[in-house]
């Protein structure tokens, strides 16, 4: 029998109805065929994928998949981490650092600064000279009680703790580089004649560890095979391997043993070289109730520590301000006290914290869970805090090359529509990978959007997220499919950790 048109029609929807055929057996078009197919790359079978697209005005949900599944959100953890740390801290928020004297002592009182860099040291000790003081009787006391004494988050790998991305959490530290890196030493290499060895060297110069220098020089153009370790729970880092004669100097970062007294270390000889002699030697303790504040150094506002913290996924900030908040809302320095008040400040937000597990601030451990409808959860919530503005600066921005401004993100997206577009929050670890924010698609609509996978098939599909999000922000599949034509996967860690952004 031949059909007409109109019968063809009915036939067809009752076909639907019976099930013979359906709506999603049909060709994908728009934004849900686009994302279902990037979704489909084979690195991600059998993974844990978490998707959502949202409308940042409305809150609508244009998009999802498996947006509810729990995931270790490796450092996007640090989002809920720096919105509670400006929620409950304020943009405002600013470390001391003082000086105070008691009974012949000098007492060196931190509050867990992470801007505190030997140039600051320097300044406190100056400040103290041009008091007129020239010599202290007694000794100089290292005061980091204003944290618990433990260093290090709960669950942390323990082969990662001698690296500067996992450096040990005191409430008097020193960072010895310009992106905060508190709780970490710097050793810098530099070549000597071939044969002969490396020069290696702490900077700033302590006494508080040792460098066991095994490295040697290698011929000019040679491969640099230069290993800098440290072993847990010792003072000595090792250098070994070889460098090339033409070698520029190079930084390379350890955890610090014992960051209390590296700093006071550092500041002791700042005494020194401002004339101040210390008769006594360089103690533990708390300084004492009614102590003579001598001089306080503050640190630059959270608004503006944001930039680094956020933008280069720093772990030490991120704890450091769990512990503050710990301290300042509860009087106890630690992530048993600060850890339940993020949570409770993510509640305020709306976030379902029963999906949520946090083990430290930064997401290095791998029993952090959430989910990506949380995670949108918090980031459309903020957007109508007034310190938003601020925290939303703090991001990474896709495809900006300068470190402290695309951050995590500085080589990726470049030339799409993504790039100077997105501003998104980075996670890697073994095994999971994330990127969490905001996007304007090109009819000027604000979008947030939170992806999540774990579990996934070799390195971290990092081409993937990308192409979610220059699809987002093309509104079209095919820029998308030109950026996946060449994929840039990532590796276990978090680029600005291992310096390779």
């Amino acid at each position: 029998m031949r059909l007409t048109r109109v019968t063809a029609v009915v036939m067809s929807g009752l076909l639907i109805m019976a099930g013979a055929v359906t709506p999603a057996a049909a060709a994908p078009s728009g934004l849900k065929g686009d994302l279902d197919a990037i979704l489909k790359d084979k690195r991600l079978d059998g993974a844990t994928v978490d998707l959502i697209v949202r409308d940042a005005k409305s809150g609508k949900v244009l998009y999802e998949h498996g947006a509810d599944q729990a995931v270790t959100p490796a450092s996007n953890n640090k989002i809920q981490t720096s919105t509670a740390a400006f929620g409950l801290l304020g943009a405002g928020y600013r470390f001391r650092t003082s000086v105070y004297s008691k009974g012949g002592n000098l007492y060196l009182k931190g509050t867990g600064d992470p801007t505190m860099r030997a140039a600051q040291y320097d300044r406190l000790a100056k400040a103290i000279a041009a008091k007129g003081v020239k010599r202290v009787k007694g000794d100089l006391v290292a005061d980091d009680t204003w944290f618990d004494a433990r260093r290090t988050a709960p669950d942390w790998d323990p082969t990662d703790l001698p690296y500067s991305y996992a450096a040990p959490i005191s409430a008097l530290t020193i960072s010895p580089d310009k992106e905060f890196d508190a709780g970490s030493a710097n050793v810098r290499v530099t070549p000597g004649d071939p044969g002969e060895p490396v020069h290696a060297a702490l900077t700033p110069t302590t006494g508080t560890m040792k460098i066991d220098d095994r490295a040697t020089t290698g011929k000019a153009g040679s491969a640099s095979t230069l290993d800098v370790t440290r072993k847990n729970g010792s003072d000595t880092i090792t250098v070994s391997g070889s460098y090339p004669a033409d070698g520029a100097a190079v930084d390379n970062l350890v955890s610090a043993q014992d960051p209390t007294l590296y700093a006071a270390d550092v500041f002791r000889r700042a005494l020194k070289r401002h004339g101040v002699a210390v008769a006594g030697g360089t103690e533990r303790g708390r300084t004492p109730a009614r102590a003579e504040r001598v001089t306080t150094h503050r640190s630059i506002p959270l608004s503006k520590l944001a930039v680094p913290f956020l933008k280069l996924s720093n772990n030490m900030i991120a704890e450091t301000l769990v512990k503050t908040i710990g301290k300042r809302k509860a009087g106890q320095g630690s992530w048993a006290a600060g850890l339940p008040l993020v949570k409770r400040y993510l509640a305020r937000l709306g976030e379902d914290t029963a999906q949520v597990t946090m083990t430290d601030g930064s997401g290095l451990s791998n029993t952090n869970r959430t989910t990506a409808r949380q995670i949108s959860t918090v980031l459309r919530a903020v957007r109508s805090k007034d310190w938003f503005p601020a925290w939303y600066r703090a991001l990474p921005i896709a495809g900006k090359s300068k470190p402290l401004v695309g951050g995590t993100l500085a080589s990726r997206m470049a030339n799409t529509p993504a790039a100077g577009n997105v501003h998104a929050k980075t996670g890697t670890l073994t095994g999971a990978t994330a990127l969490s924010g905001y996007v304007t698609g090109p009819k000027g609509r604000k979008l947030i959007f939170s992806s999540v996978f774990n579990g996934y098939q070799g390195d971290a599909p990092k081409d993937i997220e990308d192409t979610i999000a220059v699809r987002l922000a093309s509104g079209s599949n095919a820029s998308a499919k030109a950026l996946r034509a060449g994929r840039n996967g990532g590796g276990s860690l978090e680029c600005s950790w291992t310096r390779t952004c």
